[in-house]
């Protein structure tokens, strides 16, 4: 019993402990931000700031502009990602082509969204890869369709994700009894494929509308005079005078998408299609159609490699593109720069302790929800949390703490940085966890201590253990986020604290366009080397059947609970 009361008073204390960092790092911020856009010039609380944003024609015509964006570019990652999603399932494609046509959907993951931006220029540009090799394409790149392109290749990977998933689930055996019954192409594809993923194709649609509306690194890099709501929020906070007030209601304005995105994916829900039992039977032998995805996949990579083939061309050609002669001279004097290797290495040890941070903090507040017998309330203020995190814009985040901890300690720190990283991507690794924990065994506590071993030593050697797989794809999850992020962290970073992300930022105005490819390439190789790591980690926890306790002798001859 005494064990029993140590694992509740372990769990209440881990959620006081979150709750009270969750409040100052989140709440806190978001409060301020609120209260910010209510204060005036001569610190007088009154409705003028946003009197004076929405009485500008132009707050609206920036709103206009972002919702255009991110919605034509939702739509558009959507429907890509749900055919490619489509072929990879219901096909008979060699399993080899497939696997490199996933690699290819993912490899955007990890890079800098503000190397979207400069990758596209350096593509479709007048003096582009791509308008070198095939022409001039019939657009300027600068503005909408920049920024249209450089977000459908940025929204894809997420999108590709969970439509990939969702057909993971659906019953192949279905297409063949649609073809009994008779039904024409049309509705066979309806019934068996578009129907059953409806929900998770919403779901798409609307988090790629999420992140192309709330992006800062795409549109700063290509946006051109074509501002939208996150480039504004930046000149305003930023500019040579700063109006923060003005600031806070652009910020607040950000959040308003977020909450409705919550409710539709919430009215979603009601679209997700379960079967009894999945089948994975192998999809009907279709030339036809595999031809035609053969294609449809082959022209994915084609752009997606001619979009990104330029950060491996133009640092190493003498000047593009007149004097395209190879040449190391860029590459040795980026890298000889000892100050550019301090922003890496300052850039990575944030990334890993932000990660070792965030997972543990995530992983306890999993355990909270799916383990403990705190009140329901306790548990519910966890998931509460994940989905504040989960809708708010980093750029709002940035803003909060800016408010907050300027002149304090904290200000200009990396602390501030890891905080703001901690927090910006709890949602993820807080539901990896919640899932993974949710599905072990939920009495081995209880057999521990029925077999005389403590609370502590029984998490420490059978739920962990057990959950190695998991904790190992949260940490990948935080470090590969915090590597290539901006949003929040380009407000907080100082000439000390400078990261890899922020440094690229820099660069753009000195149009130092070789180092921005060389510095993005050293994000893309060490976010590619951590996720093969971290991947092979979690592979070798995940041979051989689950640990669970058994009856071991103890130093003092007592049982225990141990792993085999």
């Amino acid at each position: 019993m005494e064990q029993a009361r140590v694992g509740i008073r372990a769990y209440r204390g881990g959620f006081i402990l979150i709750a009270a960092f969750l409040l100052v790092a989140l709440i806190l911020p978001v409060s301020a931000v609120l209260w910010q856009s209510f204060l005036g010039k001569n610190g007088e609380v009154g409705l003028q700031n946003w009197a004076k944003v929405l009485s500008d024609p132009e707050f609206f015509a920036l709103l206009g502009r972002s919702f255009l964006v991110a919605g034509l570019s939702a739509f558009l990652s959507a429907v890509i990602a749900f055919f490619a999603a489509y072929g990879l399932t219901f096909t008979n494609i060699n399993g080899r082509l497939k696997k490199g046509v996933q690699i290819v959907l993912l490899l955007p993951l990890f890079l800098p969204s503000i190397t979207y931006g400069f990758a596209v220029m350096y593509s479709f540009g007048r003096m582009g890869l791509v308008s070198q090799l095939v022409g001039q394409p019939p657009f300027s790149i600068y503005g909408f369709a920049g920024l249209l392109i450089a977000n459908v290749v940025y929204t894809l990977p997420p999108a590709f994700l969970i439509l990939y998933n969702a057909f993971a689930y659906v019953d192949r055996r279905f297409v063949v009894v649609s073809r009994v019954m008779g039904d024409g192409l049309l509705r066979s594809f309806y019934q068996t494929a578009l129907r059953p993923t409806l929900g998770a194709f919403v779901s798409a649609f609307v988090l790629a509308f999420f992140l192309a509306f709330t992006d800062f690194g795409i549109p700063v890099s290509i946006a051109g005079q074509y501002n939208v709501i996150a480039t504004e929020l930046y000149a305003v906070m930023m500019g040579a005078i700063p109006n923060f007030g003005e600031g806070a209601v652009l910020a607040i304005s950000m959040v308003i998408p977020a909450a409705f995105a919550v409710w539709v994916l919430k009215r979603s829900d009601r679209l997700n299609f379960r079967y009894s039992q999945i089948s994975k039977a192998a999809p009907l032998e279709n030339k036809t159609r595999d031809r035609a995805f053969l294609v449809y996949f082959g022209f994915l990579t084609l752009v997606l490699v001619a979009i990104f083939a330029v950060m491996f061309i133009v640092p190493f050609v003498e000047n593009w593109p007149y004097k395209p002669n190879f040449t190391m001279r860029h590459v040795e004097e980026i890298l000889g720069d000892p100050s550019l290797w301090s922003v890496y290495l300052r850039s990575v040890m944030v990334a890993i302790i932000s990660a070792a941070i965030g997972t543990a903090i995530t992983f306890a507040a999993g355990m909270i929800k799916a383990r403990s017998a705190l009140s329901p309330a306790a548990r519910t203020t966890m998931d509460a949390f994940a989905m504040v995190t989960n809708t708010l814009p980093g750029m709002v985040i940035g803003v909060g703490y800016l408010f907050v901890f300027s002149g304090t300690p904290l200000q200009n720190t990396l602390a501030i940085i890891i905080m703001a990283n901690v927090v910006h991507f709890f949602a993820t690794p807080y539901l990896m966890s919640t899932a993974a924990l949710s599905k072990m065994n939920a009495g081995w506590e209880t057999t521990g201590l029925l077999m005389g071993d403590t609370w502590w030593r029984t998490v420490r050697r059978v739920v962990i253990p057990n959950a190695l797989p998991t904790l190992y794809q949260m940490f990948e999850t935080y470090f590969i986020n915090a590597m290539v992020t901006i949003s929040a962290v380009v407000f907080l970073c100082g000439t000390r604290t400078m990261l890899v992300t922020t440094r690229i930022k820099e660069l753009q105005y000195f149009e130092k366009f070789d180092a921005i490819f060389v510095l993005s390439l050293l994000i893309f190789f060490t976010n590619v080397a951590a996720k093969l790591l971290l991947d092979r980690l979690a592979e070798g926890k995940k041979v051989g059947k689950p640990r669970a306790p058994e009856i071991s002798s103890g130093a003092a001859g007592r049982p225990s609970a141990a792993t085999p």
